[in-house]
Formats: structure tokens, C-alpha cells, sequence
């Protein structure tokens, strides 16, 4: 009888492997990370974001967020600006460079996205989503 493989395993390496393999292969004139390009993302959506929903959206902890935004800010990727709502907050706005920078990366996510999926049927594909889908509602916070 096959042993079940060790999901946990296999998503964190792959996922790993994956980082290593977008930040080794970025274009010259590609000036941010995998991450950046999560929040790039994100502003695209939803200009005008608190850095909390950016956190919530991506998965990440407010920290990690908050250096990944200050070092987009001195890219100059986005500005940030007062809340009108709430003077204690302010909201993410994407600049030119952001917009430029994220119409790279789509570019690239592209070509990777044909690469991960070549050779699986799209029954496949639907099933693999289905699970990790499964896996982001079964372990919210």
C-alpha cells in the first residue's frame, strides 16, 4: 500500500522553490520583489487600502507589512496618504512607477502561471484550486 504523501512538506518546499525560482528570474527592469508585487496587486483592487487589509488579503502579520511598505514608499511603488475618515490612519495609493512595475510583473506571472499548469487537464487544475482553496478556509485565523 502507496504511504500518503506529507502535504505540509510538499507545499512548503514547493512554495520555497517557487520564491527562489521568481526572485532569481526577474527582468532587469523589474524593481520588486514577489511580495511587493503581492501588495501591488492588492492597491490595484483596492487603492486607497489600509496596510491592515493589505495584511488580512496577503496573509501576512501587520509587521511584515508595514517594512515591506516602507521600503515601497522609498521606491517610490506607492504613496501614502491621510485618512479623510480617520486622521489616525492613512491609505496606501499606487504610484506610476507602482502601476508600470505591476504591468511587469503580470507579464511574468503569466508565463509562470502557463509553466505550472503545463501538462494538467483542466479537471485537474480545478481540483488542485478546490484544495487549496479547502486549505485557506480550513486554517483562518
Amino acid at each position: 500500500m502507496r504511504q500518503k504523501p506529507f502535504f505540509i512538506f510538499l507545499l512548503n518546499s514547493s512554495q520555497r522553490r517557487l520564491q527562489r525560482w521568481i526572485e532569481s528570474h526577474r527582468k532587469p527592469d523589474f524593481q520588486v520583489s514577489a511580495a511587493q508585487a503581492g501588495v501591488l496587486f492588492v492597491l490595484e483592487k483596492q487603492d486607497g487600502a489600509l496596510a491592515g487589509d493589505i495584511a488580512q488579503t496577503l496573509d501576512l502579520v501587520p509587521s511584515a507589512v508595514s517594512g515591506l511598505i516602507d521600503r515601497m514608499q522609498r521606491q517610490q511603488l506607492l504613496e501614502r496618504k491621510k485618512c479623510p475618515e480617520d486622521g489616525r490612519a492613512t491609505r496606501l495609493w499606487l504610484t506610476p512607477l507602482g502601476r508600470d512595475q505591476l504591468t511587469l510583473f503580470k507579464a511574468q506571472l503569466m508565463a509562470l502561471n502557463l509553466r505550472l499548469t503545463q501538462g494538467f487537464t483542466s479537471d485537474e487544475l480545478a481540483i488542485v484550486e478546490r484544495w487549496l482553496h479547502h486549505i485557506r478556509q480550513e486554517f483562518q485565523d
